[in-house]
């Protein structure tokens, strides 16, 4: 066995339990799109969230300056590299330009190192919230 894991104990509060059923969806910045935060950490831009697209929608041009990760668990949303639907995955280069649409409306889970750039404005939350942990 590893001689660094040898009369280790597990680390109290080293795993954070959140339980987004009992959060309430929250409006983001953008009309159309609400979020729910499971983590965040805003001095380096992490954030990982549930969005909520209602259909419709059209998330505006925008930049990735780091890599961007979704997975659809229901409806799907596209732009002009294709479409990801429920049970798919989809990820973005750095430095990748898009503009999203969800004609049916969807449910993704997305994972952010650093918030998009829309212009002169960036990323995706809600103001001055943080995750509910349960």
């Amino acid at each position: 066995m590893d001689p660094r894991f040898v009369s280790k104990e597990p680390t109290p509060g080293g795993s954070v339990y959140v339980k987004p059923g009992a959060m309430e969806w929250k409006p983001s910045q953008f009309e159309g799109i609400q979020i729910k935060v499971l983590y965040e950490k805003p001095e380096t831009g992490e954030l990982t969230c549930l969005l909520k697209w209602e259909p419709g929608t059209t998330l505006p041009f925008h930049q990735h300056p780091e890599l961007e990760q979704s997975f659809v668990l229901e409806g799907s949303f596209y732009d002009h590299d294709g479409i990801c639907r429920a049970g798919e995955f989809v990820w973005r280069r750095p430095e990748s330009y898009h503009e999203t649409k969800s004609d049916e409306g969807c449910i993704l889970l997305a994972v952010y190192r650093k918030p998009n750039k829309f212009g002169d404005k960036a990323g995706f939350g809600v103001e001055k919230e943080t995750a509910a942990v349960a």
